[in-house]
């Protein structure tokens, strides 16, 4: 301080000189005491003297010193939803209706993953709803330049929300087309000549969990037949677990088409829970689809012929028998365990719980040469879950095709049973 007091009285004293009289004293005086109050600030050193600094002898900062502020970080921009926007409840609710699915070629996804696998395939995204920024970090940003993204309140998206726990992300997409997907490496290198068709599946949680066992079994496409349930329907996706983007899913198709998209020498086996050779010892008359597993025919006509409310003349009983054995072809049978891996590719029929297999696809197995593949349940234990089914039986021809080749590279002859 004593230094500081001499380096300011320099020019006060010199101030004195030059007035005679003293006159510049009291100017001088009052300097002094200005400095007192307000003393001089030190400043941090400017950059060409701290690059100037010898090695090891640094300018330090001062004490107190704040930091400048750091050059901001690019990112996506997005707008933010004031109060009273309904664009999230209009969009979801519009985007849940299979009508407008279908007029305007949009879907629904939810959640950081399943959205991130439908970026990673190639899937466009238009709009995406999130409550904080750090959920459009966790995404590819390069992917995300075309797509209107809006930050809204996550009460908004709870509140319309189908997810117990919703992770604060919502996204309308262009409706995916198979032949433009991209789907991951790892599954087309495991992909296997096996196809999956579904016939009148209207569960959507029966259809999402197929459509995972599918791609987790290696299929290396499923087809759906008219009739079945929308697979971009938000039950579908929650069940299917990202499985819609791992493999083609062609939907809405006629019979007559499928066999276009099979490949050639391609052998169809439908599957079914009960063994056609023993369903005469156990006889059920009540015509639901169900008592035949996964079949749908008509009902026993050999049971309600025998009833005394029924009096059919031989002819009309003849015609009624004739169209039973004329509505499903007959088809070997076989149980599932045997070895059914020899033809260059195989496809499986599943079909739903309530109204079953419909005749085409037992038309479709026989021009095929293939067979009715039988899961044997205990007696008396309804039909298996068809998503249950389709596991068995994916995996199944996977374990039976892996086996194969195994002994095949050693010399052997697979057996006929597996």
């Amino acid at each position: 301080m004593a230094a500081l007091r001499r380096l300011t009285l320099g020019p006060a004293a010199a101030l004195l000189r030059a007035q005679p009289g003293g006159a510049g004293a009291g100017a001088a005086r009052r300097w002094v005491r200005a400095l007192r109050r307000s003393p001089v600030r030190v400043l941090p050193p400017r950059k060409e003297q701290r690059a100037a600094a010898p090695a090891g002898r640094e300018l330090a900062e001062p004490k107190g010193a704040r930091p400048g502020p750091s050059p901001a970080r690019p990112g996506p921009r997005y707008e933010k939803a004031e109060a009273g926007d309904r664009r999230l409840g209009k969009v979801v609710t519009i985007a849940k209706s299979k009508k407008f699915r279908d007029q305007h070629g949009k879907i629904l996804l939810e959640g950081r993953r399943l959205i991130k696998d439908a970026l990673d395939a190639g899937a466009l995204p238009q709009t995406l709803f999130f409550s904080t920024v750090g959920h459009l970090k966790e995404l590819p940003e390069e992917k995300l330049k075309k797509t209107t993204l809006v930050k809204v309140k996550f009460e908004d998206i709870k509140n319309w929300s189908d997810l117990i726990t919703p992770q604060g992300l919502i996204g309308i997409f262009s409706r995916p087309d198979h032949a433009k997907m991209t789907y991951p490496a790892v599954q087309l290198q495991n992909s296997l000549p096996l196809s999956l068709i579904c016939d009148n599946l209207r569960d959507p949680g029966n259809l999402g969990t197929i459509l995972r066992s599918a791609a987790g079994a290696g299929c290396s496409k499923v087809l759906l037949t008219k009739g079945c349930v929308d697979p971009w329907e938000p039950k579908v996706l929650r069940a299917g677990m990202g499985a819609h983007f791992r493999l083609p899913i062609i939907a809405n198709l006629e019979w007559e088409s499928i066999s276009n998209y099979l490949p050639t020498d391609t052998q169809v086996y439908v599957a079914d829970s009960h063994d056609p050779r023993t369903q005469d010892k156990m006889e059920d008359v009540s015509g639901k689809a169900s008592s035949y597993g996964w079949v749908s025919r008509p009902h026993n006509l050999k049971a309600q012929i025998g009833r005394e409310d029924l009096a059919f003349d031989s002819e009309s009983e003849e015609e009624e028998q004739g169209t039973d054995e004329a509505w499903i072809p007959e088809l070997d049978t076989q149980c599932y365990h045997e070895n059914w891996t020899l033809a260059p590719a195989a496809a499986v029929v599943i079909g739903g719980e309530t109204h079953g297999l419909s005749t085409e696809a037992f038309r479709l197995a026989e021009s095929t040469g293939g067979k009715r593949l039988i899961i044997p349940v205990v007696p008396g234990v309804d039909s298996l879950n068809s998503a249950m089914a389709a596991s068995i039986l994916l995996f199944e021809w996977k374990r039976q095709l892996q086996l194969r080749e195994k002994q095949e590279s050693k010399g052997q002859k697979f057996p006929a049973l597996g």
